[in-house]
């Protein structure tokens, strides 16, 4: 690690890299955001800056979350480039479930004001008696590909209450989620949930205006 960063580390005292690598690796494998009191390098512009340049080297950057916190998420542009590649995308039937888990966990919760626009974490559970109605899966492979959405940080499996059996939420990989990425999701999530609706046909108008103009100036 200390070669990759050798360029960005040489101009700073011992303390300093030190502070720098700390922070890098706390952002890099903290499942929750970091805040930024515990570590100088994140508190400090001028340090965090070269904390996102160090990120910047392997496609990722800071993501701030609550305004105090931050954590590393993959580069936009980046992420585009990963969503082109099959291995990097998971199976259809880990999709469906994941989309069930966000309209069920998020967007109705949202929709009935219980959570705010930008979140997309939620103490709202979708029960998997639930999910075993909305899916068309076995058993087996529904069971299966909620195990990899958990392994993968997708969802957390949570209770509700001490008598409830509780349920699926999204987990902590959305913490990792860019401004950009939110709002991509969240339109994503609206197309899903409700394709007829005049804000799902607003977005796809929107989109086809992006899509015209980047023709017309390609």
């Amino acid at each position: 690690m200390s070669e990759l960063f050798d360029g960005l580390l040489r101009g700073y005292d011992e303390r300093r890299r030190a502070e720098l690598v700390a922070a890098y690796m706390a952002v890099e494998h903290a499942a929750e955001p970091v805040p930024e009191v515990r570590f100088p390098a994140l508190r400090e512009p001028a340090l965090r800056r070269t904390v996102e340049e160090m990120l910047a080297l392997s496609g990722r950057t800071l993501v701030r979350s609550e305004q105090t916190s931050w954590i590393s998420g993959y580069r936009d542009d980046v992420a585009a480039e990963l969503a082109e590649d099959e291995e990097c995308v998971p199976p259809v039937q880990e999709r469906a479930v994941l989309t069930l888990v966000l309209i069920h966990s998020v967007a109705i919760p949202r929709a009935a004001g219980l959570l705010e626009d930008d979140s997309w974490l939620s103490p709202y559970p979708t029960p998997v008696e639930e999910l075993r109605r909305r899916t068309q899966l076995p058993v087996g492979e529904l069971d299966a590909a909620l195990r990899r959405l958990r392994l993968a940080g997708l969802v957390s499996q949570v209770k509700a209450g001490a008598d409830d059996s509780g349920g699926f939420v999204p987990g902590p990989q959305f913490h990792r989620l860019t401004p950009a990425a939110r709002r991509r999701l969240q339109e994503e999530l609206i197309l899903a949930a409700g394709p007829d609706s005049p804000l799902a046909a607003a977005i796809r108008a929107r989109r086809r205006g992006r899509e015209r103009e980047q023709g017309e100036n390609g």
